[in-house]
């Protein structure tokens, strides 16, 4: 697995060269975001769907 510093020297690869700095920054972000999911996945945090849906309903009626 890269590196955070490979990863960002890749992102910027694959960017426009007219990118902007908060371009930059949301991809960072999101490829973050992702890798997180990941790992949650991986180790077990997560929940059903259908948990989900019922959190969701629970809320929307309080």
């Amino acid at each position: 697995m890269l590196n955070a510093k490979e990863q960002v020297r890749e992102l910027l690869e694959v960017l426009p060269d007219d990118v902007t700095f908060d371009d930059v920054h949301y991809h960072i972000f999101v490829r973050e975001k992702i890798d997180e999911g990941i790992k949650d996945l991986e180790t077990g945090r997560v929940i059903s769907e259908e948990a989900m849906e019922a959190t969701f309903r629970q809320w929307l009626e309080e």
